[in-house]
């Protein structure tokens, strides 16, 4: 098992290598791993309001705090030049990003601001995370109706 661990690494790191030299590929990988995150925890709070995961007031919030702080992170300096799906490859990025950078960037402020203090509003209770991921929800389709294809 150890030699396919270290076997499948070894592959990836020419991979890696290539990528870092390419300033395109680097953009979209780090700004696709914010979305991994970010869909990761938006994903548990999703299960545990819809009962599919049990109810855990702690790790219910500290989901909830993930998502503010990567909310916090400017994601938006990420979407350079030559990096949407007209130019890239791996990247529903659509180039309406770089035609409407102000609009893109207030639509990302909008989404910090929906998760200002979602760790403290999902507390109390299972009922409490729904308006939460309606908030948080509503930020991300309202970006993602524009500018995702």
């Amino acid at each position: 098992m150890r030699q396919l661990i270290l076997a499948s690494a070894l592959a990836v790191l020419p991979l890696a290598a290539a990528a870092q030299d390419d300033p395109v590929s680097q953009a979209i990988e780090a700004r696709q791993s914010f979305y991994t995150l970010l869909g990761a925890n938006m994903g548990a709070l999703s299960a545990m309001a819809k009962g599919d995961m049990e109810y855990d007031e702690e790790l219910v919030a500290r989901h909830a705090a993930n998502i503010e702080a990567l909310t916090q992170y400017f994601v938006p300096m990420h979407f350079i030049e030559g990096s949407s799906n007209a130019e890239a490859e791996n990247t529903d990025a659509l180039p309406a990003i770089w035609e409407n950078r102000d609009d893109f960037e207030a639509k990302f402020a909008a989404l910090g601001e929906a998760a200002a203090g979602a760790s403290d509003a999902v507390r109390g209770g299972q009922g409490n995370i729904g308006p939460v991921l309606g908030q948080l929800g509503g930020a991300c389709k309202a970006c993602h109706d524009d500018y995702r294809d």
